[in-house]
């Protein structure tokens, strides 16, 4: 019989022994079930308990065990009665493994001590003690039959469940069973569990750097904030930072690991040893610091406002990188300024700034970096470790995340996104069912550059070959993206594309829409979110819609301009949040309106980008999507959408080849307004000089012959 035991290895101060149990565990024929060592944590009275080991087995039950590193085994009977009682009543809060006040669930304590040959004169009767020669006969005697493995999930819910984690910032009133607002309480209560490989994610840290990748809506950010509270808990004296690109996003970490060290250790975090930090920062104090003033404050090299940086450096594109790369490339001595980093929305940083983030982390370098290619705002995929940080004086790469699962994290099941709304992200985001422009092979926007990783962000091929240049048909699973996601409302209400003849019809439309959100619909104001975008236009267009809600009394906020730019849903009265694209980012909620759509559509360069912020803004959904816009562009995206609804929410594309990948890249790129302005010059030089060539005020023979021959192989080499 196979044995198929997971494990998920935290801290217990016991490394051999949690080393020798694991051997032992795996040895065991036909044990199935999950291993944690040093999980879970729990609050006592006494301060913070944690379980040297616990085992979930769907053959023992729950067995705990209590480890002994040497010989001294002292009185082992009194510590498995007080990690029995402290688990037990922890457990007894889960009215499903209880019945009456019978706990349904059997509850085993086991003492293993490796280093003891000789147990049976040391063992007390009715308290089980084994070593590695023995514990597999003390495992097997352990008794439980669940037919239906309902209590066994149960039960590794239980233990892994951190409840309080997806909560609403406030408690829901609801009237009707069958308002929005019923529904989005019954989604949010049935999410409220990290699944397994999140909970591993939070629990597992290795020596070096940590990538964690998953698409919208997988709980990232929640697993980083996990993650850093988790290692504050059980390294109470290292120095951990979490930063990112979303200011907004600040409160939200800041209370996933308060929530967190009160409820597994009964103590607030020390804010002094694990700080919620920008990226870029600037003088005038904590809330202000930011991780890349504080290189330049330890390194005493120059420090660069975004103004500065974005006239030297050619843009607002380019000034962080350039900022980045300037402090690296000019500090003469770099001291370790923390134990542990943690990175997220890293897609959105630069090579430079995590290169950064590495430069300062002590050594063995633990920095863990989350992100998602798709929601990259700039268009630009993130580098592979190799290419990011670099290589010895040997030509060594100094990060390589080779095969290890634990350095390379996926998460491939979405908590937040229904099936309809993310595939139509998708969808929309690479432009699968966009209409080829003429004398164009492929409507594709972009695609990624490994086939495969469609399977590990959670699709299966229903038909055709996953392979460049093949056909293909994708599919998401029940398993990745769970049905109880999109039954709670007809396919139909989940996600529209709503074109409108103008921007007043539109506005209009809208503020009647939230009207009945509030009124009808039983939902709170901090659950609908409305997006512009287009960062640069968000607060004048958002205007007038903002105006005539004032005018029916329903309060609403601009978030990062009414409120401070850390702030994105207002918790001290209720109101309506409207955002630009940026501030969206790591933010959710239940009901999304996406207004002047229109501009996510293009012609021309940037049409990635556009894309992109498209993607980002309809999963920021948990429940209901409201694309809305007007004129030509907003028909497209329309006519893209309805194609896709014909497919059933599925993607059914040719995979194109790489010379056509590289061909999306170069014409959809992103492009500096410098850029932009040196391409459009050289264009009209261009024009002008085939004017000049038809009119005979130029001949060819007046371009040298090294000139045409090298226009003849840009032009024609390789064609027929």
């Amino acid at each position: 019989m196979t044995n198929d035991i997971a494990f998920v290895r935290g801290r217990n101060r016991k490394p051999v022994a949690s080393r020798l149990l694991e051997e032992a565990l795996a040895d065991i024929p036909g044990l199935h079930g999950k291993c944690f060592f040093g999980y879970p944590l729990i609050a006592t009275p006494e301060g913070k308990f944690g379980v040297d080991a616990t085992l979930v087995s769907e053959q023992k039950g729950i067995v705990l065990f209590d480890l002994i590193e040497g010989t001294e085994i002292g009185d082992y009977a009194d510590r498995q009665d007080d990690v029995a009682n402290k688990i037990e009543a922890r457990l007894r809060l889960h009215k499903e493994l209880v019945r009456r006040r019978e706990l349904l669930v059997p509850l085993y304590v086991v003492t293993f001590c490796p280093a003891v040959a000789d147990i049976g004169p040391r063992s007390v009767s009715e308290y089980d003690l084994a070593n590695s020669d023995t514990l597999e006969e003390v495992i097997a005697a352990l008794e439980w039959s669940d037919s239906d493995n309902k209590l066994y999930l149960s039960a590794l819910s239980a233990i892994e469940n951190i409840s309080s984690i997806r909560k609403s910032r406030t408690k829901r009133e609801v009237t009707r069973e069958d308002s929005r607002g019923a529904k989005l309480k019954r989604l949010e209560d049935a999410i409220a569990t990290l699944d397994h490989r999140q909970n591993r994610a939070v629990i597992e840290t290795v020596d070096g750097v940590q990538r964690i990748r998953g698409l919208a809506g997988s709980g990232k950010t929640i697993v980083l904030a996990l993650k850093a509270a988790y290692l504050h808990t059980q390294y109470p004296d290292w120095r951990i930072a979490v930063t990112f690109n979303t200011r907004s996003l600040k409160g939200q970490f800041k209370r996933l690991i308060n929530n967190f060290c009160i409820e597994q250790t009964g103590e607030e975090p020390d804010w002094t040893r694990i700080r919620v930090v920008n990226a870029w920062g600037a003088p005038g104090g904590d809330d202000r610091d930011g991780i890349y003033f504080e290189f330049c404050r330890a390194t005493n090299v120059q420090f660069l406002d975004f103004g500065t940086a974005r006239n030297r450096f050619g843009g607002p594109e380019r000034a962080f990188d350039g900022a980045c790369q300037l402090a690296l490339t000019t500090a003469e001595h770099i001291p370790s300024l923390y134990d542990c980093m943690l990175v997220d929305e890293a897609q959105d940083f630069s090579s430079t700034f995590l290169r950064l983030c590495y430069a300062i982390v002590a050594d063995p370098k633990r920095l863990v970096y989350a992100y998602d290619e798709l929601q990259s705002l700039s268009g630009e995929s993130l580098p592979s470790p190799e290419d990011i940080f670099g290589h010895d004086p040997h030509g060594r790469p100094l990060v390589s995340l080779a095969d290890d699962s634990r350095q390379d994290v996926i998460l491939e099941k979405c908590y937040r996104n229904s099936r309809p709304v993310l595939v139509s992200a998708h969808s929309l985001g690479f432009g699968i069912y966009r209409k080829a422009p003429p004398k164009k092979d492929t409507g594709l926007v972009q695609m990624f550059d490994h086939p495969r990783l469609w399977e590990e962000i959670g699709y299966r091929v229903k038909s055709g070959t996953l392979e460049t240049g093949k056909e293909v048909h994708l599919q998401r699973t029940d398993e990745t993206s769970p049905l109880f996601l999109e039954e709670h409302s007809p396919l139909t209400d989940l996600v529209q594309f709503i074109q409108f003849s103008n921007e007043a019809e539109q506005n209009e439309w809208l503020v009647s829409e939230l009207q009945k959100n509030l009124e009808q619909d039983e939902l709170r104001h901090d659950d609908i979110v409305v997006i512009h975008p287009h960062p640069l236009s968000a607060r004048n267009k958002t205007g007038p819609i903002r105006k005539r809600l004032y005018e029916l009394n329903i309060p609403s906020h601009l978030a990062g301009v009414d409120t401070s730019a850390d702030v994105f849903f207002k918790t001290d009265a209720p109101s309506i949040t409207f955002t630009g694209i940026y501030r969206a980012k790591g933010n959710e909620a239940g009901m999304v309106y996406i207004i002047d759509a229109q501009t996510c559509d293009s012609t021309g360069y940037e049409l990635a980008t556009l894309r992109n912020r498209l993607f980002t803004a309809i999963t920021r959904s948990k429940a209901w999507v409201r694309v809305l816009g007007h004129g030509p562009g907003m028909a497209n995206l329309v006519t893209e959408f309805k194609a896709l609804e014909a497919q059933k929410f599925e993607l059914v594309f040719t995979y194109p080849t790489a010379a056509m990948l590289e061909k999306l890249r170069v014409v959809h790129r992103d492009l500096s307004k410098a850029d932009r302005e040196r391409l459009e010059q050289r264009k009209k030089g261009l024009h002008e000089l085939i004017r000049d060539l038809e009119s005979g005020t130029l001949h060819p023979e007046d371009i040298d012959a090294a000139t045409r021959e090298k226009l003849k192989q840009l032009f024609f080499e390789g064609k027929e």
